[in-house]
């Protein structure tokens, strides 16, 4: 084998992992949510035993998102531990009545229609069935951001929609879901 094909060879496999390492750490932008929210300690300790009990669906249905400072405020009005989260929570949010400004790595484009209630209510499906084990978990994964779509990394990916729709023998048809 020649020199060219070996140089060109290692080239290729130089740009092929330049690649598969350099162009995910380029195109996502990591930002910090405003401080660490520990799912697993607050279902366990408050007994809550259910996503639905801070996560709730407003009256027409839809997802009302983030649960408030204020929810937070029936319990954290004033610090109850020593933890730096708990004095981020308190002190630059709960105090002063602002709300965290949380980074959601669920949310969908915006040509897609979702609504939890017809998915939770109707169908009877767990939110750990779309969201994983996040509800048992001691901090929320990474906000990444797409810098070219300026979506979340976590976004659910169509097809899992698809394969979850063909086991249970759903046809929702394009205009189902999309606008």
């Amino acid at each position: 084998m020649s020199r060219t094909w070996i140089a060109f060879g290692g080239g290729v496999a130089v740009a092929l992992a330049a690649g598969w390492l350099a162009f995910p750490r380029a195109l996502y932008q990591r930002e910090p949510q405003p401080f660490a929210f520990p799912h697993r300690m607050h279902a366990q300790k408050s007994g809550t035993s259910a996503c639905g009990d801070c996560h709730t669906l407003r009256a027409d249905g839809e997802f009302a998102g983030i649960p408030a400072t204020q929810s937070c405020a029936a319990c954290h009005a004033d610090k109850m531990g020593k933890s730096a989260a708990e004095a981020v929570l308190v002190d630059r949010f709960v105090k002063p009545g602002h709300e965290a400004p949380w980074l959601v790595n669920a949310q969908q484009p915006a040509n897609v229609r979702f609504s939890h209630a017809i998915h939770t209510k109707l169908a009877g499906l767990k939110c750990a069935e779309c969201h994983g084990t996040l509800g048992q978990s001691d901090a929320q994964p990474v906000y990444e951001r797409n810098r070219i779509s300026g979506y979340a990394s976590h976004v659910v990916k169509m097809s899992a929609c698809e394969d979850c729709h063909a086991r249970r023998g759903v046809n929702a048809g394009c205009l189902g879901c999309h606008q």
